[in-house]
Protein backbone atom coordinates (compact mmCIF):
# COMPACT_ATOMS: atom_id res chain seq x y z
CA UNK A 1 0.00 0.00 0.00
CA UNK A 2 1.36 3.40 -1.04
CA UNK A 3 1.54 5.92 1.80
CA UNK A 4 1.22 9.59 0.91
CA UNK A 5 3.65 11.99 2.59
CA UNK A 6 3.20 15.73 3.10
CA UNK A 7 5.05 18.44 4.96
CA UNK A 8 1.94 19.43 6.94
CA UNK A 9 -1.19 17.38 7.51
CA UNK A 10 -4.29 19.28 8.59
CA UNK A 11 -7.22 17.43 10.14
CA UNK A 12 -10.59 19.06 9.53
CA UNK A 13 -11.93 21.12 6.61
CA UNK A 14 -14.03 23.56 8.58
CA UNK A 15 -13.46 27.21 9.42
CA UNK A 16 -10.17 26.45 11.22
CA UNK A 17 -8.76 23.90 8.78
CA UNK A 18 -9.42 25.93 5.65
CA UNK A 19 -8.00 29.01 7.35
CA UNK A 20 -4.89 27.06 8.39
CA UNK A 21 -4.33 25.80 4.85
CA UNK A 22 -4.84 29.28 3.38
CA UNK A 23 -2.13 30.61 5.73
CA UNK A 24 0.27 27.96 4.46
CA UNK A 25 -0.52 28.86 0.85
CA UNK A 26 -0.02 32.60 1.27
CA UNK A 27 2.74 32.68 3.90
CA UNK A 28 4.77 29.53 3.30
CA UNK A 29 4.65 28.76 -0.43
CA UNK A 30 6.12 25.48 -1.52
CA UNK A 31 4.78 23.61 1.50
CA UNK A 32 3.12 20.34 0.61
CA UNK A 33 -0.03 19.73 2.60
CA UNK A 34 -3.29 17.80 2.70
CA UNK A 35 -6.52 18.30 4.61
CA UNK A 36 -8.27 15.18 5.88
CA UNK A 37 -12.02 15.64 6.35
CA UNK A 38 -14.14 12.90 7.87
CA UNK A 39 -17.36 14.02 6.18
CA UNK A 40 -18.15 14.27 2.47
CA UNK A 41 -18.34 18.06 2.49
CA UNK A 42 -16.29 20.99 3.74
CA UNK A 43 -17.49 23.67 6.12
CA UNK A 44 -17.46 21.82 9.42
CA UNK A 45 -20.04 23.24 11.82
CA UNK A 46 -21.58 25.36 9.10
CA UNK A 47 -22.33 22.35 6.93
CA UNK A 48 -23.31 20.01 9.78
CA UNK A 49 -25.94 22.17 11.49
CA UNK A 50 -29.11 22.62 9.43
CA UNK A 51 -31.68 23.68 12.01
CA UNK A 52 -33.97 26.65 11.24
CA UNK A 53 -32.34 30.03 11.76
CA UNK A 54 -28.79 28.68 12.13
CA UNK A 55 -26.48 31.69 12.32
CA UNK A 56 -23.28 32.92 13.91
CA UNK A 57 -23.23 33.73 17.61
CA UNK A 58 -20.31 36.14 17.08
CA UNK A 59 -20.18 39.17 14.81
CA UNK A 60 -18.98 38.35 11.32
CA UNK A 61 -16.31 41.05 11.22
CA UNK A 62 -14.35 39.11 13.84
CA UNK A 63 -15.59 35.64 12.85
CA UNK A 64 -14.33 36.29 9.32
CA UNK A 65 -10.66 35.67 8.56
CA UNK A 66 -8.24 38.53 9.17
CA UNK A 67 -6.76 38.00 5.71
CA UNK A 68 -10.08 37.83 3.80
CA UNK A 69 -12.69 40.49 4.60
CA UNK A 70 -16.28 39.53 5.29
CA UNK A 71 -18.24 41.54 2.73
CA UNK A 72 -21.20 43.62 3.81
CA UNK A 73 -22.46 44.99 7.09
CA UNK A 74 -24.42 42.00 8.43
CA UNK A 75 -23.39 41.39 12.04
CA UNK A 76 -24.78 37.91 12.73
CA UNK A 77 -24.91 36.01 9.44
CA UNK A 78 -26.99 32.97 8.57
CA UNK A 79 -25.32 29.58 8.30
CA UNK A 80 -25.61 29.33 4.51
CA UNK A 81 -23.79 32.63 4.03
CA UNK A 82 -21.00 31.58 6.38
CA UNK A 83 -20.67 28.24 4.58
CA UNK A 84 -20.37 30.05 1.25
CA UNK A 85 -17.70 32.32 2.73
CA UNK A 86 -15.64 29.40 4.02
CA UNK A 87 -15.89 27.49 0.75
CA UNK A 88 -15.14 30.58 -1.33
CA UNK A 89 -11.98 31.04 0.75
CA UNK A 90 -11.00 27.44 0.04
CA UNK A 91 -11.46 27.97 -3.70
CA UNK A 92 -9.64 31.31 -3.76
CA UNK A 93 -6.53 29.82 -2.15
CA UNK A 94 -6.74 26.46 -3.91
CA UNK A 95 -7.32 24.63 -0.64
CA UNK A 96 -10.32 22.75 -2.06
CA UNK A 97 -7.95 20.75 -4.30
CA UNK A 98 -6.08 19.45 -1.23
CA UNK A 99 -9.05 18.17 0.78
CA UNK A 100 -9.42 14.39 1.11
CA UNK A 101 -13.06 13.70 1.97
CA UNK A 102 -14.33 10.63 3.76
CA UNK A 103 -11.17 10.31 5.88
CA UNK A 104 -11.93 9.79 9.56
CA UNK A 105 -8.67 10.09 11.47
CA UNK A 106 -8.57 7.50 14.24
CA UNK A 107 -4.89 7.46 15.23
CA UNK A 108 -1.71 9.48 14.85
CA UNK A 109 1.65 8.04 15.90
CA UNK A 110 4.89 10.02 16.18
CA UNK A 111 8.18 8.24 15.56
CA UNK A 112 11.28 10.07 16.80
CA UNK A 113 13.67 8.01 14.66
CA UNK A 114 12.10 9.26 11.44
CA UNK A 115 10.74 12.53 12.89
CA UNK A 116 7.39 11.84 11.28
CA UNK A 117 3.77 11.34 12.10
CA UNK A 118 1.94 8.34 10.70
CA UNK A 119 -1.76 9.06 10.59
CA UNK A 120 -4.37 6.33 10.20
CA UNK A 121 -7.70 7.27 8.65
CA UNK A 122 -10.75 5.13 8.15
CA UNK A 123 -12.04 5.36 4.58
CA UNK A 124 -14.72 3.54 2.69
CA UNK A 125 -13.61 -0.05 2.39
CA UNK A 126 -10.69 0.08 4.79
CA UNK A 127 -7.97 2.37 6.12
CA UNK A 128 -5.43 4.74 4.65
CA UNK A 129 -2.07 5.90 6.00
CA UNK A 130 -0.62 9.37 5.53
CA UNK A 131 2.75 10.49 6.91
CA UNK A 132 3.64 14.07 7.72
CA UNK A 133 6.44 16.12 9.21
CA UNK A 134 3.94 18.26 11.12
CA UNK A 135 0.41 17.46 12.30
CA UNK A 136 -2.19 20.19 12.80
CA UNK A 137 -5.55 19.32 14.36
CA UNK A 138 -8.33 21.68 13.25
CA UNK A 139 -11.27 19.44 14.07
CA UNK A 140 -12.89 21.69 16.66
CA UNK A 141 -13.83 20.54 20.12
CA UNK A 142 -17.12 18.68 19.91
CA UNK A 143 -18.39 15.30 18.78
CA UNK A 144 -19.93 15.56 15.31
CA UNK A 145 -21.72 12.23 15.66
CA UNK A 146 -23.69 12.83 18.86
CA UNK A 147 -25.08 15.94 20.46
CA UNK A 148 -25.63 15.93 24.21
CA UNK A 149 -29.09 14.87 25.37
CA UNK A 150 -29.71 14.09 29.05
CA UNK A 151 -31.99 11.24 30.06
CA UNK A 152 -35.65 12.26 30.19
CA UNK A 153 -38.06 10.04 32.05
CA UNK A 154 -40.89 8.73 29.90
CA UNK A 155 -39.55 9.97 26.59
CA UNK A 156 -40.45 6.69 24.89
CA UNK A 157 -44.17 7.26 25.49
CA UNK A 158 -44.26 10.71 23.89
CA UNK A 159 -46.44 10.62 20.79
CA UNK A 160 -44.77 13.51 19.00
CA UNK A 161 -41.29 14.00 17.53
CA UNK A 162 -38.10 14.58 19.52
CA UNK A 163 -35.13 16.05 17.64
CA UNK A 164 -31.69 17.37 18.53
CA UNK A 165 -30.56 20.47 16.58
CA UNK A 166 -27.30 18.74 15.63
CA UNK A 167 -29.34 16.16 13.72
CA UNK A 168 -32.21 18.19 12.30
CA UNK A 169 -34.29 16.15 9.82
CA UNK A 170 -34.60 17.70 6.36
CA UNK A 171 -38.29 16.84 6.23
CA UNK A 172 -39.34 18.17 9.63
CA UNK A 173 -42.14 20.74 9.22
CA UNK A 174 -43.17 22.62 12.36
CA UNK A 175 -45.79 24.82 10.70
CA UNK A 176 -49.03 24.80 12.69
CA UNK A 177 -47.50 22.63 15.42
CA UNK A 178 -46.75 23.27 19.08
CA UNK A 179 -43.01 23.23 19.67
CA UNK A 180 -41.08 23.09 22.94
CA UNK A 181 -37.37 23.93 22.75
CA UNK A 182 -35.49 22.61 25.78
CA UNK A 183 -32.50 24.83 26.52
CA UNK A 184 -31.51 28.49 26.78
CA UNK A 185 -28.15 28.69 25.02
CA UNK A 186 -27.21 30.12 21.63
CA UNK A 187 -28.98 27.34 19.72
CA UNK A 188 -32.24 27.68 21.65
CA UNK A 189 -32.43 31.48 21.35
CA UNK A 190 -31.85 31.12 17.61
CA UNK A 191 -34.42 28.37 17.10
CA UNK A 192 -37.29 29.94 19.02
CA UNK A 193 -37.82 33.07 16.86
CA UNK A 194 -36.96 31.17 13.67
CA UNK A 195 -39.62 28.52 14.33
CA UNK A 196 -42.12 31.22 15.29
CA UNK A 197 -41.47 33.02 11.98
CA UNK A 198 -41.84 29.70 10.13
CA UNK A 199 -45.44 29.39 11.30
CA UNK A 200 -45.34 27.16 14.35
CA UNK A 201 -48.59 27.32 16.31
CA UNK A 202 -46.56 28.34 19.35
CA UNK A 203 -42.95 27.96 20.48
CA UNK A 204 -41.99 27.57 24.13
CA UNK A 205 -38.41 27.89 25.33
CA UNK A 206 -38.19 25.65 28.39
CA UNK A 207 -35.15 26.39 30.53
CA UNK A 208 -33.91 25.14 33.87
CA UNK A 209 -32.31 28.51 34.55
CA UNK A 210 -31.90 31.80 32.65
CA UNK A 211 -29.04 32.87 30.41
CA UNK A 212 -27.66 36.34 29.72
CA UNK A 213 -29.27 37.41 26.44
CA UNK A 214 -28.23 40.64 24.74
CA UNK A 215 -29.81 42.23 21.70
CA UNK A 216 -27.42 43.53 19.03
CA UNK A 217 -28.09 45.33 15.74
CA UNK A 218 -28.49 42.93 12.83
CA UNK A 219 -26.37 45.24 10.69
CA UNK A 220 -23.27 47.17 11.66
CA UNK A 221 -24.10 50.79 10.82
CA UNK A 222 -20.47 51.89 11.28
CA UNK A 223 -19.31 49.29 8.77
CA UNK A 224 -21.90 50.41 6.24
CA UNK A 225 -20.91 54.07 6.45
CA UNK A 226 -17.18 53.32 6.40
CA UNK A 227 -17.51 51.11 3.33
CA UNK A 228 -19.12 53.95 1.41
CA UNK A 229 -16.29 56.27 2.46
CA UNK A 230 -13.11 54.18 2.27
CA UNK A 231 -14.02 50.88 0.59
CA UNK A 232 -14.59 47.31 1.75
CA UNK A 233 -11.08 46.27 2.82
CA UNK A 234 -10.32 49.32 4.95
CA UNK A 235 -13.77 49.41 6.49
CA UNK A 236 -13.43 45.73 7.40
CA UNK A 237 -10.14 46.33 9.22
CA UNK A 238 -11.52 49.27 11.19
CA UNK A 239 -14.78 47.50 12.04
CA UNK A 240 -12.92 44.39 13.08
CA UNK A 241 -10.79 46.32 15.57
CA UNK A 242 -13.79 48.29 16.78
CA UNK A 243 -15.64 45.06 17.54
CA UNK A 244 -12.59 43.45 19.14
CA UNK A 245 -12.28 46.44 21.45
CA UNK A 246 -15.98 46.32 22.36
CA UNK A 247 -15.88 42.55 23.02
CA UNK A 248 -12.76 42.85 25.13
CA UNK A 249 -14.13 45.78 27.13
CA UNK A 250 -17.42 43.97 27.81
CA UNK A 251 -15.59 40.88 29.02
CA UNK A 252 -13.24 42.85 31.29
CA UNK A 253 -16.06 44.89 32.80
CA UNK A 254 -18.14 41.73 33.26
CA UNK A 255 -15.37 40.11 35.28
CA UNK A 256 -14.47 43.20 37.31
CA UNK A 257 -17.91 44.72 37.84
CA UNK A 258 -20.45 41.93 37.33
CA UNK A 259 -23.23 43.74 39.19
CA UNK A 260 -22.99 46.70 36.83
CA UNK A 261 -23.26 44.45 33.75
CA UNK A 262 -26.17 42.58 35.35
CA UNK A 263 -28.05 45.86 35.78
CA UNK A 264 -27.35 47.04 32.24
CA UNK A 265 -28.42 43.74 30.67
CA UNK A 266 -31.56 43.63 32.82
CA UNK A 267 -32.46 47.19 31.83
CA UNK A 268 -32.15 46.41 28.12
CA UNK A 269 -34.19 43.21 28.56
CA UNK A 270 -36.98 45.06 30.40
CA UNK A 271 -37.16 47.63 27.60
CA UNK A 272 -37.82 44.89 25.03
CA UNK A 273 -40.26 42.73 26.97
CA UNK A 274 -43.98 43.32 27.53
CA UNK A 275 -44.96 45.55 30.49
CA UNK A 276 -45.06 43.60 33.74
CA UNK A 277 -43.13 40.66 32.28
CA UNK A 278 -41.43 38.43 34.89
CA UNK A 279 -37.95 39.41 33.74
CA UNK A 280 -36.27 38.31 36.97
CA UNK A 281 -37.79 34.84 36.65
CA UNK A 282 -36.84 34.21 33.04
CA UNK A 283 -33.91 36.53 32.25
CA UNK A 284 -31.90 36.88 35.47
CA UNK A 285 -29.16 34.24 35.66
CA UNK A 286 -27.85 33.00 39.00
CA UNK A 287 -24.24 33.23 37.78
CA UNK A 288 -22.08 36.23 36.91
CA UNK A 289 -21.77 37.55 33.34
CA UNK A 290 -19.33 35.50 31.26
CA UNK A 291 -19.18 32.61 33.71
CA UNK A 292 -20.96 31.16 30.70
CA UNK A 293 -21.06 32.54 27.19
CA UNK A 294 -23.51 35.39 26.59
CA UNK A 295 -26.14 34.89 23.89
CA UNK A 296 -26.60 37.52 21.20
CA UNK A 297 -29.92 37.99 19.39
CA UNK A 298 -30.04 40.12 16.22
CA UNK A 299 -32.42 43.08 16.47
CA UNK A 300 -33.98 41.50 19.56
CA UNK A 301 -35.82 38.86 17.52
CA UNK A 302 -36.37 36.59 20.54
CA UNK A 303 -37.92 39.44 22.52
CA UNK A 304 -40.08 40.39 19.53
CA UNK A 305 -41.48 36.84 19.37
CA UNK A 306 -42.33 37.02 23.08
CA UNK A 307 -44.02 40.41 22.63
CA UNK A 308 -46.22 39.26 19.76
CA UNK A 309 -47.21 36.07 21.59
CA UNK A 310 -45.77 33.60 19.08
CA UNK A 311 -43.21 32.44 21.66
CA UNK A 312 -42.95 32.20 25.43
CA UNK A 313 -40.39 31.26 28.08
CA UNK A 314 -40.98 28.79 30.90
CA UNK A 315 -38.39 28.40 33.67
CA UNK A 316 -38.90 25.04 35.34
CA UNK A 317 -37.55 21.49 35.51
CA UNK A 318 -38.83 18.46 33.65
CA UNK A 319 -40.30 15.60 35.66
CA UNK A 320 -41.09 13.43 32.66
CA UNK A 321 -42.46 13.28 29.17
CA UNK A 322 -46.14 12.48 28.83
CA UNK A 323 -47.97 11.11 25.80
CA UNK A 324 -48.71 14.65 24.67
CA UNK A 325 -45.91 16.78 26.05
CA UNK A 326 -43.97 17.44 29.26
CA UNK A 327 -44.81 17.42 32.94
CA UNK A 328 -42.86 19.95 35.02
CA UNK A 329 -41.91 20.15 38.69
CA UNK A 330 -44.41 22.99 39.14
CA UNK A 331 -47.14 20.51 38.06
CA UNK A 332 -47.62 22.53 34.87
CA UNK A 333 -48.01 20.51 31.68
CA UNK A 334 -46.64 21.72 28.38
CA UNK A 335 -48.46 20.27 25.40
CA UNK A 336 -46.23 19.69 22.39
CA UNK A 337 -46.20 18.11 18.95
CA UNK A 338 -42.41 18.56 18.59
CA UNK A 339 -39.78 18.70 21.33
CA UNK A 340 -36.35 20.06 20.40
CA UNK A 341 -33.54 19.10 22.79
CA UNK A 342 -31.20 22.10 22.42
CA UNK A 343 -29.27 20.71 25.38
CA UNK A 344 -25.73 21.15 24.16
CA UNK A 345 -22.68 19.42 22.77
CA UNK A 346 -20.44 16.53 23.71
CA UNK A 347 -16.90 17.87 23.87
CA UNK A 348 -14.31 15.81 22.00
CA UNK A 349 -10.65 16.64 21.43
CA UNK A 350 -8.82 16.09 18.14
CA UNK A 351 -11.88 14.55 16.49
CA UNK A 352 -11.57 11.51 18.72
CA UNK A 353 -8.18 10.49 17.30
CA UNK A 354 -5.74 8.68 19.60
CA UNK A 355 -2.27 10.25 19.71
CA UNK A 356 0.90 8.40 20.62
CA UNK A 357 4.58 9.33 20.85
CA UNK A 358 7.13 6.57 20.27
CA UNK A 359 4.56 3.92 21.09
CA UNK A 360 3.26 5.54 24.27
CA UNK A 361 -0.31 6.83 24.27
CA UNK A 362 -0.74 10.55 24.84
CA UNK A 363 -3.16 11.20 27.69
CA UNK A 364 -4.34 14.78 27.16
CA UNK A 365 -5.11 15.40 30.86
CA UNK A 366 -1.50 14.61 31.69
CA UNK A 367 -0.19 17.25 29.27
CA UNK A 368 -0.01 21.03 29.57
CA UNK A 369 -1.10 23.31 26.75
CA UNK A 370 1.60 25.62 25.40
CA UNK A 371 0.04 28.93 24.30
CA UNK A 372 -3.25 26.95 24.08
CA UNK A 373 -2.09 25.50 20.75
CA UNK A 374 0.57 22.82 21.39
CA UNK A 375 0.93 20.00 23.94
CA UNK A 376 3.86 19.41 26.24
CA UNK A 377 5.88 16.38 25.20
CA UNK A 378 4.15 16.04 21.82
CA UNK A 379 6.53 16.96 18.94
CA UNK A 380 5.57 18.74 15.71
CA UNK A 381 1.94 19.05 16.70
CA UNK A 382 -0.50 21.96 16.95
CA UNK A 383 -4.22 22.29 17.51
CA UNK A 384 -6.69 25.08 16.92
CA UNK A 385 -9.36 25.87 19.49
CA UNK A 386 -10.97 29.30 19.47
CA UNK A 387 -11.90 31.65 22.26
CA UNK A 388 -14.87 31.00 24.53
CA UNK A 389 -15.42 34.74 25.13
CA UNK A 390 -14.92 36.06 21.59
CA UNK A 391 -15.04 34.96 17.97
CA UNK A 392 -13.49 31.57 17.24
CA UNK A 393 -11.52 32.82 14.25
CA UNK A 394 -9.64 35.47 16.20
CA UNK A 395 -7.70 32.71 17.92
CA UNK A 396 -7.62 30.48 14.83
CA UNK A 397 -5.82 33.19 12.85
CA UNK A 398 -3.29 33.72 15.67
CA UNK A 399 -2.59 29.99 15.90
CA UNK A 400 -2.05 29.85 12.13
CA UNK A 401 0.34 32.79 12.19
CA UNK A 402 2.36 31.20 14.99
CA UNK A 403 2.50 27.77 13.35
CA UNK A 404 3.74 29.39 10.14
CA UNK A 405 6.49 31.11 12.15
CA UNK A 406 7.49 27.78 13.66
CA UNK A 407 7.52 26.05 10.27
CA UNK A 408 9.58 28.86 8.71
CA UNK A 409 12.12 28.52 11.50
CA UNK A 410 12.31 24.76 10.99
CA UNK A 411 12.75 25.17 7.25
CA UNK A 412 15.45 27.85 7.49
CA UNK A 413 17.51 26.01 10.13
CA UNK A 414 17.02 22.44 8.98
CA UNK A 415 15.33 21.61 12.28
CA UNK A 416 13.26 18.44 12.16
CA UNK A 417 11.62 18.46 15.58
CA UNK A 418 10.09 21.07 17.86
CA UNK A 419 8.41 20.20 21.15
CA UNK A 420 7.26 22.20 24.20
CA UNK A 421 8.94 20.84 27.33
CA UNK A 422 7.08 21.32 30.54
CA UNK A 423 8.64 22.79 33.66
CA UNK A 424 7.29 20.62 36.47
CA UNK A 425 7.41 23.55 38.87
CA UNK A 426 4.66 25.37 36.94
CA UNK A 427 1.31 25.10 38.69
CA UNK A 428 -1.76 23.64 36.98
CA UNK A 429 -5.29 24.99 36.50
CA UNK A 430 -8.15 23.83 34.23
CA UNK A 431 -7.78 24.67 30.55
CA UNK A 432 -11.27 26.18 30.27
CA UNK A 433 -12.90 28.17 33.06
CA UNK A 434 -16.46 28.23 31.72
CA UNK A 435 -19.22 26.81 33.93
CA UNK A 436 -21.02 25.52 30.82
CA UNK A 437 -22.20 21.93 31.12
CA UNK A 438 -20.36 20.70 28.03
CA UNK A 439 -17.09 21.86 29.63
CA UNK A 440 -17.76 20.69 33.18
CA UNK A 441 -18.75 17.19 32.06
CA UNK A 442 -15.27 16.51 30.65
CA UNK A 443 -12.95 19.12 32.17
CA UNK A 444 -10.99 16.36 33.94
CA UNK A 445 -10.05 14.81 30.56
CA UNK A 446 -8.65 17.99 29.00
CA UNK A 447 -5.06 19.22 28.87
CA UNK A 448 -4.16 21.54 31.73
CA UNK A 449 -2.99 25.11 31.49
CA UNK A 450 -0.25 26.58 33.61
CA UNK A 451 -0.21 29.45 36.04
CA UNK A 452 2.52 31.38 34.17
CA UNK A 453 3.28 32.24 30.56
CA UNK A 454 3.60 30.67 28.05
CA UNK A 455 1.46 27.96 29.63
CA UNK A 456 -1.32 30.26 30.84
CA UNK A 457 -4.41 31.08 28.80
CA UNK A 458 -5.53 34.71 28.99
CA UNK A 459 -8.75 34.48 26.91
CA UNK A 460 -7.81 37.91 25.59
CA UNK A 461 -7.24 38.59 21.90
CA UNK A 462 -5.59 41.93 22.63
CA UNK A 463 -3.08 40.20 24.91
CA UNK A 464 -2.53 37.23 22.59
CA UNK A 465 -2.19 39.32 19.44
CA UNK A 466 0.82 41.03 20.96
CA UNK A 467 2.24 38.05 22.86
CA UNK A 468 1.92 35.46 20.09
CA UNK A 469 3.06 37.68 17.25
CA UNK A 470 6.12 39.02 19.09
CA UNK A 471 7.05 35.99 21.20
CA UNK A 472 10.59 34.69 20.77
CA UNK A 473 10.66 31.18 19.37
CA UNK A 474 13.79 30.56 21.45
CA UNK A 475 11.87 30.99 24.68
CA UNK A 476 13.47 28.19 26.66
CA UNK A 477 10.28 26.14 26.48
CA UNK A 478 10.28 25.06 22.84
CA UNK A 479 13.08 22.56 22.26
CA UNK A 480 14.41 22.37 18.69
CA UNK A 481 16.44 19.46 17.42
Amino acid sequence: MTTEHVDVLIVGAGLSGIGAAAHLVKDLPGTSYAVLERREASGGTWDLFRYPGIRSDSDMHTLGYRFRPWRGDVSLADGASILDYVRDTAREYGVDRHIRYGHRVVAAAWDSTTARWTVTAEVEGGTRMVTADFLWSCSGYYDYDRGYTPHFEGQDRFGGEVVHPQHWPDDLDCAGRRVVVIGSGATAVTLVPALARAGAAHVTMLQRSPTYIVSVPGRDAVKGRLTRLVGEDRSYAVTRWKNIAVQSALYRVSRRRPDLVRRVVRKTNVAQLPPGYAVDTHFRPAYDPWDQRMCLVPDGDLFAAIRDGSASVVTDRIVSFTETGLELESKERLEADVVVTATGLNLQLFGGAELSVDGEAVKPHETMAYRAMMLSGVPNFAFTVGYTNASWTLKADLVAEYVVRVLKRMRSTGTRTVVPVRDESVGEVPLMDLDAGYVQRVVHTLPRQGTVAPWSLKQSYLHDALAIRTARLDDGVLVWS
